[in-house]
């Protein structure tokens, strides 16, 4: 069969599903960096990067975390991104945690 079409139904099994990828966590140094992101118009956003969680537990934590500084956020390849300059707040929180935390960049 050719790479070009994906079998998606099958007369003698039914539907087909594609297994899943399981993303595993990148090997870090085992330090939480939190920096700033400048975007358009003057906005910033705060990543944080290197927790050595699995991508939903990363997702807890985000929710977590957004909840604390009453904004919103998302998680993307186990990178938190938190609208707003709110360093100091994630890294008192990350700290209690028991994370080793950095703040980097600007």
């Amino acid at each position: 069969m050719d790479d070009r079409y994906t079998l998606v139904y099958s007369s003698e099994t039914g539907r087909v599903k594609e297994a899943k990828e399981v993303k595993v966590p990148p090997k870090g140094d085992g330090v939480v960096r939190i920096s700033l992101k400048r975007l358009g118009g003057g906005k910033v956003s705060t990543v944080i990067t290197g927790i050595p969680l699995p991508e939903i537990e990363i997702k807890d934590l985000a929710k977590k975390l957004k909840q604390k500084c009453g904004v919103g956020g998302s998680v993307k390849d186990f990178v938190i991104e938190i609208q707003g300059e709110n360093r100091q707040k994630i890294k008192v929180e990350l700290e209690k945690m028991g994370y080793i935390v950095k703040l980097s960049g600007g």
